[in-house]
């Protein structure tokens, strides 16, 4: 039984409510430009989204991404920063915790009408303060309308990148998509998920039938893999990454573009690894100019302090999967930009 307990407002309405300034659409749309010149080719930066595993207080959201926009200055010839605001994120076992969009504030009950207010206003300030628009996860597909005006990167996450209506609503997507290998791995898989969301498609979104032309900026996230006996596999290395191209290359799919997930099975999510796993993949950019002109950048999970905890009681500490801190992930993002 469904018990209906709040009528959410249309997508246009809770724009109407929060809406986006002239000045923050000409900069996001600036933004946009920057990161599909990196899928597409027309640009040798590299592409490094970054930021907590799940975006669960504005406040300490606000003070991370302040620090990337400032970084910014130092790195923008050379890196695309995007900072990480998942707004969506559950904790994995679905349980507990179900992301700003359900659960706005964290120890209180769901209350969805507050939480889309609260992402949109957490997606305009940021834009203020740190002049970088966002990625998000596209989670619930039916969800994306409420911040298609926001974002500059979607993911589809590794549980639902096999799912029809994800691979659907990411061909109608204006930005890049990047969709992340299923939990069990399959390359195959993975570029079907790609071939569906760069092709032209026809179906149901809301209360319209809709048509889309396809996103020919839709490309794969490497996230490594878990195996039968819950044992992490990374993909990250020089083998996979160069299967993958190759498999680009038979599919005839458009923008051949993979991006580095250098956290969850790639890490065994042991958070500090993902330093290592980005300088082998800068190490293999320099090694192999193939490998170099496929793979586009790096996701990482990083916060203001390190690791992660239950309750949100520490400022700045992932209350989901462990993070890198601040200081590392300065100090790596401008290890990349020297070597890029």
């Amino acid at each position: 039984m469904f018990e209906r307990q709040m009528k959410i407002p249309s997508a246009e309405e809770i724009k109407q409510m929060c809406p986006l300034s002239e000045e923050l659409k000409k900069i996001k749309e600036e933004r946009d430009a920057l990161v599909s010149d990196v899928i597409s080719g027309k640009s040798n930066q590299i592409l490094v989204i970054v930021g907590p595993c799940s975006a669960h207080d504005p406040k300490q959201v606000l003070d991370y991404t302040e620090r990337l926009g400032k970084l910014n200055d130092e790195v923008k010839e050379k890196i695309v920063l995007v900072p990480r605001i998942y707004t969506n994120k559950p904790r994995t076992k679905g349980v507990g915790y179900k992301g700003m969009f359900s659960q706005p504030d964290p120890d209180k009950e769901e209350n969805i009408l507050k939480g889309i207010l609260t992402i949109r206003e957490l997606h305009n300030k940021n834009l203020e303060v740190s002049g970088l628009s966002a990625a998000d996860e596209m989670l619930y597909p039916e969800n994306y309308a409420y911040v298609d005006d926001l974002l500059s990167y979607v993911a589809v996450g590794a549980r639902s990148s096999e799912n029809q209506l994800h691979r659907l609503v990411s061909s109608g997507i204006e930005v890049p998509v990047g969709i992340k290998n299923p939990m069990g791995g399959s390359i195959p898989v993975t570029l079907n998920s790609v071939f569906a969301a760069q092709s032209a498609q026809v179906f149901k979104y809301g209360n319209y039938q809709v048509k889309t032309n396809g996103n020919p900026l839709a490309h794969i996230i490497l996230r490594g893999l878990v195996d039968s006996y819950g044992n992490d596999i990374p993909n990250f290395h020089y083998e996979t990454v160069m299967q993958v191209c190759e498999g680009y290359r038979k599919a005839g799919l458009q923008n051949p573009a993979v991006v580095i997930d250098a956290n969850h099975s790639n890490s065994g999510k042991k958070f500090r690894q993902q330093i290592r796993i980005v300088e082998e993949v800068l190490q293999n950019r320099l090694y192999d100019k193939d490998f170099k002109s496929i793979v586009k950048g790096f996701m990482i999970e990083s916060f203001i302090e390190e690791g992660n905890q239950a309750t949100d009681c520490v400022y700045g500490k992932s209350i989901t999967d462990p993070c890198l801190g601040w200081e590392d992930t300065r100090r790596l993002i401008l290890d990349v930009a020297e070597k890029a």
